[in-house]
């Protein structure tokens, strides 16, 4: 500014940095709640794969599909919470940077406002004493003005002292040269301070910017790992056999492999007379039962994902 007192570029430099520190402490807070979010929904994974029953009475591989499946869920569960811990741990290197620059800016503040108050304080001297030399200067001219001779007998004493116009100039001569010598100190100061404050915002935008990316491939991450443990699960149902299965079942609850005899009828009220009695039917052996049939898709229904070449429809 051509003022020489003023400072409204100088604050609004500041309260540019103090609006890049307050977004800074926004994304913090951004990542604190998310880390809250991810935390909980971590530990009500966990639970549900604990506490929520799931297929309980299912047998042999489908079983063994369910284990996985539940197991899975938890390591799931357990990486949220460990993403949760993440999100924390960076929410904290973002704060102490930012205090880290507060902290370095704040040294720099305090230079430039000693250095405005003593700027500010020497231009108002020298505003006043350049006011009481041509004070001093229009009453020593007074006398050639006839015009105004009642006002030069009011400052006839002041008028009549030489000595004391020639020091008001001498004082005002000094004041303007310690002026120059402090604005000279302050534009260096001032220019000094915007190259450190336009280092300090490049630095926090490539931080930010940096924490911000991070974020994202944290999160890309975890969802890579997830899949990870949900391809587990695919595996597993991969290995899931319906036949076997069925087998399994058939053979830890058949009862024998005969089927029962025929009731046949005995006459109890002749019992006496000479009947020849009726032979009983050997008894059937169960054969084994025909192919099992293969389960069918609902329409709309998608199909069974293969492991080598999965979809997600």
């Amino acid at each position: 500014s051509t003022d020489l007192t003023s400072t409204v570029g100088y604050d609004s430099i500041i309260q540019h940095l103090n609006d890049g520190r307050k977004n800074c402490k926004e994304f913090e807070d951004f990542l604190k709640e998310r880390a809250i979010i991810e935390e909980k929904y971590g530990k009500e994974l966990i639970n549900l794969s604990k506490k929520k029953p799931c297929g309980q009475t299912e047998l042999n591989t489908l079983k063994r599909s369910l284990d996985v499946f539940k197991q899975q869920i938890d390591n799931v569960g357990q990486g949220h919470i460990q993403l949760a811990q993440t999100l924390r741990e960076e929410a904290k290197k973002m704060e102490d940077f930012r205090e880290k620059q507060k902290l370095h800016r704040k040294k720099i503040e305090l230079i430039m406002e000693a250095i405005h108050k003593n700027r500010n304080l020497q231009y108002k001297k020298t505003m006043e004493v350049k006011q009481n030399a041509l004070l001093f200067l229009a009453m020593w001219a007074l006398p050639h003005l006839p015009s105004l001779s009642h006002f030069w007998q009011l400052f006839l004493k002041l008028a009549q002292t030489k000595s004391a116009l020639e020091d008001t100039d001498r004082s005002y001569q000094q004041s303007v040269t310690t002026l120059e010598k402090i604005r000279e100190e302050w534009q260096n100061e001032h220019i000094k301070a915007c190259e450190f404050f336009e280092t300090q915002e490049c630095e926090r935008i490539n931080y930010f910017r940096n924490a911000l990316w991070l974020h994202v491939n944290q999160l890309s991450l975890g969802c890579v790992q997830n899949d990870e443990k949900y391809e587990e699960i695919r595996k597993s149902l991969e290995m899931c056999s319906i036949e076997k299965d069925v087998d399994f079942f058939v053979n830890l609850r058949k009862t024998g492999s005969l089927a029962p005899a025929p009731v046949v009828y005995e006459n109890y009220y002749n019992a006496q007379r000479n009947v020849t009695p009726v032979r009983s039917p050997a008894p059937v052996p169960i054969s084994r039962r025909g192919p099992l049939p293969t389960p069918t898709s609902a329409p709309g229904e998608p199909d069974y994902a293969t492991v080598d070449g999965y979809s997600l429809v």
